[in-house]
């Protein structure tokens, strides 16, 4: 079956900028209408009046995803608004400071915020969404950004990888599930490479009971190349078009994944890069 995309609905968190941004551009230029979200509530104002300026039909929430409360009344004003929702986005991510700590350094404030935005963020989507989407009478589809992170294994950003580790699982389970009952419900692990994105500088949005343990590093990983936002957004809506489940948008870290691999069923011990 055909997924179709104009005048369809789409949902996004983390949409202000970087990747959930640029799917919402993707999108809007299909024809869908979008109901946007994410904690940055003057930048995601900015995103929706430059689509609104397109004619693009969009709503927006201020919506922390590690609070339930809040996801649902994402899924609430989306189904209230729209009557259906054929996209669902879980984006919204976060990359907490000094990423090159040894695991056993971070304090439970940075564990806490990590694993509530990366990980409970795309369970609360899940869990106010998907109900509503299987009683729908159109082919929909579901897209959690994890990461080339929950791919791969070594020392480095350890919460973040942790998390994004996590996220992986939970998709194919939601896979699985859904195919078990033959619902029309497709499912796309997304898995950026490094992306030209300000998840680097996630430490802006922190929140105040969760403080700081450490100064908030710049910049991107080196030695991988730098993805645009757009090419990301590109392939997310062909993955969505075409049912395609795992989505890694660079081959760059493909020998890694394989040696962890191969590791793992030879019963050996591992070599990080």
């Amino acid at each position: 079956m055909t997924f179709t995309f104009e005048d369809r609905v789409a949902v996004i968190t983390g949409a202000a900028g970087g990747i959930g941004k640029a799917m919402a551009e993707r999108f809007a230029r299909a024809g869908m209408k979008l109901l946007l979200s994410d904690v940055d509530e003057a930048l995601l104002a900015q995103t929706a009046d430059t689509l609104r300026a397109t004619g693009t039909q969009v709503e927006t929430l201020k919506v922390d995803v590690a609070k339930p409360q809040a996801v649902d009344a994402l899924a609430d004003l989306a189904f209230d608004r729209f009557g259906a929702v054929h996209i669902l986005c879980n984006n919204a991510g976060v990359v907490p400071g000094n990423r090159h700590r040894p695991i056993w350094e971070y304090p439970p404030e940075d564990w806490n915020w990590a694993m509530d935005v990366n990980l409970i963020g795309v369970m609360n989507g899940l869990r106010a969404f998907v109900p509503r989407m299987l009683t729908q009478d159109a082919r929909s589809h579901i897209v959690n950004t994890a990461s080339i992170a929950g791919l791969i294994s070594g020392a480095r950003a350890p919460l973040y990888s942790v998390s994004k580790h996590a996220v992986v699982r939970a998709t194919e389970a939601l896979y699985s599930a859904l195919q078990d009952r033959g619902a029309p419900i497709g499912v796309t692990l997304l898995c950026p490479g490094v992306v030209k994105t300000r998840i680097y500088e996630s430490e802006r949005n922190r929140p105040s009971a969760l403080s700081a343990s450490a100064a908030p590093e710049d910049g991107a990983p080196d030695g991988s190349a730098v993805m645009d936002v757009e090419t990301v957004a590109e392939l997310t809506f062909a993955a969505i078009r075409d049912n395609i489940f795992y989505l890694l948008t660079t081959s760059d870290f493909d020998r890694h994944i394989e040696a962890r691999f191969e590791a793992i069923l030879a019963r050996r011990n591992p070599q990080f890069p």
